[in-house]
């Protein structure tokens, strides 16, 4: 599922290789992930 958070890059490689980064649209949910986490210390 395609949702615009997280950008996946695959190389034509052996052994295959991946590639994760966040998009902009992801890095704007920082905020919450950080407050998310500080309640969970």
């Amino acid at each position: 599922m395609e949702d615009g958070i997280v950008h996946r890059e695959v190389y034509p490689e052996v052994p295959p290789k991946v590639e994760y980064s966040m998009t902009e649209l992801g890095m704007t949910l920082l905020p919450i992930v950080e407050m998310m986490y500080e309640w969970g210390l």
